[in-house]
């Protein structure tokens, strides 16, 4: 169909003409979503990824939960407050940086640490 065929049809014509464009472009969309979904459905199984909704809970769907790690025991206690410990991971809480700030060495506040040199000399 070439310019002039179309600026000489009426307006009826054109707009049935309108309406079966916009129906073929509108099926052939949904069956090219429909397509690149399924593509995305088999990447993320195979990768374990994110579901094509986009969010991060296809994972427990999925019956995969997230790796359990052995417990860490405390290796550093609080003299102040002996229920507050850290197991030496992650950020360190505020009590041991500021005592840290104060002057103490981290080792003052391990737990089970031999004695000190000062407490040797104390006992004999």
């Amino acid at each position: 169909m070439k310019k002039a065929d179309l600026e000489t049809m009426s307006l009826d014509d054109l707009w049935v003409l309108h309406e079966t464009v916009s129906k073929i472009l509108s099926s052939r969309i949904i069956s090219e979503k429909r397509e690149l979904e399924k593509r995305l459905a088999y990447l993320n199984k195979s990768d374990g990824l994110i579901s094509p909704a986009g969010d991060l809970s296809s994972r427990k769907e999925e019956g995969r939960t997230r790796r359990k790690y052995p417990r860490v025991l405390p290796k550093y206690r609080n003299p102040a407050v002996p229920s507050e410990t850290w197991s030496g991971r992650g950020k360190q809480p505020r009590w041991l940086v500021s005592a840290i700030r104060s002057g103490r060495k981290i080792d003052d506040f391990k737990i089970g640490a031999p004695a000190t040199a000062k407490s040797k000399r104390q006992k004999n």
